[in-house]
């Protein structure tokens, strides 16, 4: 039988991580209060979930629809939380998707997002959604490049059901940190062009635990962070420390 998830240790490392993204914005110059988190909480169950809300925490990343769903019953008793797809989203998963979480990180093609925009029910909100750029140019990365990045954000944005939020990237998995901030630069730079066109964006999606100073220091306003609380996925939920 598992032991319990570990508690104390979880506190001890949220407190940690606000002081790292505290110590970064300032190094940035910018305001801390600026920038939210999106946990990331794929592979851990409902436990990790109530744990992270009780320090705070309302807004969870997931990667698969059905393990999503599953804690999202168990845990609809809690206030407040919000709930977004952060994988790659498949045509056949569009219907939960749109009728259960409150936002979509990762469209890449204009088809899924008018998929999207056909099932969302039309008693919820708009579904909060981000455009996806491929930013490190690898092919094992989902998103439009970023010349493609205005293009479909602006028809994004003329779905109804839908509002457009921002953009969302991720760095290759590098310690060079000029390289980082490189890619961080290059979605900030599609991101100031559909302010330049227009659109009312105010989520730029980038960072997770290994790169997150990087990214604020290139203007992150939402990082997805998950083993910078859990540790090694599957460890932290057994209580191993």
């Amino acid at each position: 039988m598992p032991s319990p998830f570990n508690y104390d240790l979880l506190r001890e490392d949220w407190l940690a991580l606000s002081a790292r993204i505290g110590r970064a914005a300032a190094a940035a110059g910018r305001d801390p209060g600026a920038i939210s988190m999106l946990v990331v909480s794929k592979t851990f169950g409902p436990e990790a979930v109530r744990a992270v809300h009780a320090l705070g925490q309302r807004a969870f990343g997931e990667n698969y629809v059905q393990e999503a769903v599953a804690k999202m019953d168990a845990t609809v008793d809690l206030p407040g939380l919000q709930w977004h797809m952060i994988g790659p989203l498949q045509g056949n998963k569009t219907n939960p998707v749109a009728a259960r979480f409150d936002g979509v990180q990762t469209i890449d093609r204009l088809r899924i997002a008018e998929r999207l925009a056909r099932a969302r029910p039309a008693g919820l909100p708009a579904l909060d959604v981000c455009v996806q750029v491929n930013i490190s140019g690898e092919a094992s990365k989902s998103g439009v490049s970023p010349a493609e990045a205005l293009p479909l954000a602006q028809a994004v944005a003329r779905l109804p059901r839908l509002r457009l939020r921002g953009l969302m990237g991720i760095a290759a998995a590098t310690a060079d940190v000029d390289r980082q901030r490189s890619q961080f630069r290059s979605l900030r730079q599609c991101f100031e062009a559909c302010r330049g066109a227009g659109m009312p964006v105010d989520t730029l999606s980038m960072g997770m635990s290994a790169d997150l100073e990087a990214a604020i220091a290139e203007g992150a306003t939402l990082l997805r962070v998950g083993s910078a609380l859990f540790g090694d996925r599957g460890a932290r939920a057994a209580g191993d420390s």
